[in-house]
């Protein structure tokens, strides 16, 4: 986001601004419900079924007050990420200050930024990363402790932790994208991979597989008429090192 500055940095950055965030919005503990802290901040949400984007802010000019308009979405997961973007928006000159940059030349990196806000507002780094330690990075059981943040941006946040994961997405049977966290070239899709997603997404329900490298996890995320599988590719510590 801005070439001087480790990724590293920014990160501290972002999770300090975070929990500053989190502290002034009362939140001590998932699940981060961003409305709830935007309100806090003293940001009014207010829905308008005419935009076009998920969510902008506004400025009232007669009272000074900030206005977050939401899109009508029946999926809550996207009003908590879109909210928690344009915090990241309203509070992004701190994130700069942190990191002594001045706001006004980064005005370009403000939608990166936010975007990654957003990301670790929903899931806090120290709560997420003791979270996946406590349930072995299961995505069912971090989507049950952070149940405001979707399935996918949980899979995300996995990536940026030390574990070493392999992480693929399909949407109705076709790969969306497949990340590592692993240095050097994406590992080449294994067997093992191969069948636990086709027998999540033949029965619909989580599969596993194994071999001397690998723990393979295939998790559903059915509805109705759409069938999401999220699968994780878990590295041994032992072939890590």
């Amino acid at each position: 986001m801005w070439p001087e500055v480790p990724a590293e940095q920014w990160n501290e950055a972002l999770d300090e601004t975070v929990a500053e965030v989190l502290a002034q919005g009362g939140c001590h503990e998932p699940p981060v419900d961003a409305l709830a802290v935007a309100a806090r901040l003293g940001l009014i949400v207010a829905l308008d079924g005419r935009q076009a984007g998920r969510a902008r802010c506004v400025r009232v000019a007669a009272t000074a007050a900030q206005l977050i308009l939401l899109r009508p979405d029946p999926r809550p997961e996207r009003w908590q990420w879109a909210v928690a973007h344009e915090i990241g928006e309203h509070v992004s000159h701190r994130v700069f200050e942190w990191l002594g940059i001045d706001a006004g030349e980064a005005a370009g990196a403000r939608e990166a930024v936010a975007n990654r806000f957003a990301s670790r507002l929903l899931l806090p780094q120290d709560w997420f990363a003791a979270a996946a330690a406590e349930t072995g990075g299961c995505l069912l059981a971090l989507k049950e402790r952070f149940r405001t943040a979707s399935h996918e941006l949980i899979a995300r946040r996995l990536l940026d932790l030390p574990n070493p994961l392999v992480m693929a997405v399909f949407d109705q049977g076709k790969l969306q994208w497949r990340r590592s966290n692993l240095p050097g070239r994406l590992p080449a899709w294994s067997g093992e991979e191969q069948t636990a997603w086709q027998r999540c997404h033949e029965t619909g329900k989580p599969q596993e597989r194994h071999n001397e490298r690998w723990d393979v996890t295939a998790w559903p995320i059915h509805e109705p008429d759409w069938r999401r599988e999220i699968v994780q590719a878990r590295l041994r510590w032992d072939d890590f090192y």
